[in-house]
């Protein structure tokens, strides 16, 4: 077994609501790291001050960014496409371990499973 955790169908839709609030936080704090303004500002000023305001905004990009995605890790949901909003909890199928596998725009409905080694593409109707 690859998990240790493995989520019923039930507890994985529980879990959207909790879910997409990580993911929100995730695309903020990706966006804050992607700033052209903070990233050229953080460049021209590092040498004489450390990057002042546009180094605490990336600073706190990448926190957020790290932050979130240790929560998913600890609950052992894989973020496989944070622009998608694509996921997968760990499952089992008749004793064989699965990932139950939503994209966010399915809503909070998990209709689709795949093998571990299938990826997405390998997704089949539950």
């Amino acid at each position: 077994m690859n998990h240790e955790r493995h989520y019923t169908l039930d507890q994985a839709t529980a879990a959207m609501p909790w879910v997409r609030e990580r993911l929100e936080r995730l695309r903020s704090a990706h966006a804050q790291l992607g700033d052209e303004e903070a990233r050229s500002a953080l460049s021209d000023a590092a040498p004489g001050n450390g990057g002042g305001e546009p180094g605490q905004v990336v600073s706190e990009g990448f926190l957020g960014l790290r932050s979130a995605l240790n929560e998913l890790q600890e609950m052992e949901i894989v973020l496989r496409d944070l622009e998608r909003g694509l996921v997968d909890f760990p499952s089992l199928r008749d004793g064989h371990e699965i990932y139950l596998c939503w994209v966010e725009q399915e809503e909070d409905v998990i209709a689709y499973w795949h093998d571990l080694d299938a990826g997405f593409a390998g997704r089949q109707p539950l």
